[in-house]
């Protein structure tokens, strides 16, 4: 008989509540007794605020929800975003796998395909990163996907098909959004290899604009600006050309009235609203991958 490894709970805060969870992810967890659910929901608050600082506290959270909520998909999906921050790729890769089924969802497949570049299969990666319709995907799902299919070319050796993969209509100079550093930041790393240095140079300085712009910024658009010292804002058009003084002017009365703000844009980004049609035939599938995550319960629920 298998022995499962030893798992202690790591504390929660006490100002964390149940509440503080996303209202779609708590929706999830009412296949659980309440107090189960809320003690797993804790946990996943928990794992999201250490993910950044510390990803291997985040993990054992992610643990200690998973063992009382095994089958619920935000929790698999919490334990393979925090597998693949403390690096264990194959046990993200898993979890990823358990998470698309559970869900049915395509949301997470650029994680996928970077955990397949890190147990080093990249043709693999790329394999899976094609087999999905990009189209069906949000935008800054696209823009995670092509920057993992990118790192796949350069796994190997393929720095121009490595470039043309970030080329899609999210690589805009011209506007910057929650994915836009990330993205201009991978292209400048590709032409760099490319040896295309002042064309990097661009991007880079590109990404830091971005970033800025983004900088306790509400809304998922903005205009990225190019500022130059004891000059007005003016908008970057092709590719770092500033635009004509008119359309700047335009510009500048609209920083001026606050109308810089694309609601379009927003909208564009928003969340998938995510189906609740449970997946058919699973819970083979899912039994089977549950028995071999080690420390993991498939569907313990304790009172």
């Amino acid at each position: 008989m298998a022995v499962r490894p030893r798992h202690d709970d790591p504390p929660v805060a006490d100002r964390i509540t149940p509440r503080d969870l996303d209202s779609a992810a708590r929706a999830e967890l009412k296949t659980l007794s309440k107090e189960n659910a809320d003690w797993v929901a804790r946990h996943l608050v928990a794992a999201a605020e250490a993910l950044e600082d510390d990803p291997g506290l985040a993990h054992r959270h992610a643990l200690s929800a998973a063992r009382r909520a095994g089958r619920v998909a935000v929790v698999r999906e919490t334990l393979a975003i925090t597998a693949y921050a403390t690096g264990d790729f194959p046990l993200a890769l898993r979890e990823l796998r358990t998470y698309r089924r559970l869900s049915g969802h395509d949301d997470q497949i650029a994680l996928m395909v970077d955990s397949e570049r890190g147990v080093g299969r990249p043709d693999r990666a790329l394999e899976l990163g094609r087999s999905v319709d990009r189209s069906t995907l949000p935008p800054q799902v696209q823009a995670a996907l092509a920057i993992a299919m990118s790192g796949a070319r350069l796994d190997l050796d393929q720095p121009e098909l490595a470039l043309a993969e970030l080329e899609i209509p999210q690589l805009d100079p011209d506007r910057a959004f929650s994915y836009s550093p990330a993205l201009f930041a991978a292209y400048a790393e590709v032409l760099e290899e490319l040896e295309r240095t002042d064309e990097a140079a661009d991007w880079r300085a590109l990404t830091e604009r971005a970033e800025a712009a983004l900088d306790g910024a509400r809304p998922d658009f903005v205009e990225v600006f190019e500022l130059e010292e004891d000059e007005a804002p003016v908008p970057i058009a092709d590719g770092g050309n500033p635009v004509d003084d008119e359309a700047a002017t335009a510009a500048e009365e609209d920083v001026e009235s606050g109308s810089s703000t694309d609601v379009e844009g927003a909208d564009s980004e928003a969340e998938p609203t995510e189906s609740s049609d449970p997946a058919d035939a699973i819970e083979p599938e899912v039994a089977a991958i549950l028995a071999e995550t080690a420390g993991l319960d498939d569907d313990t629920d304790r009172a």
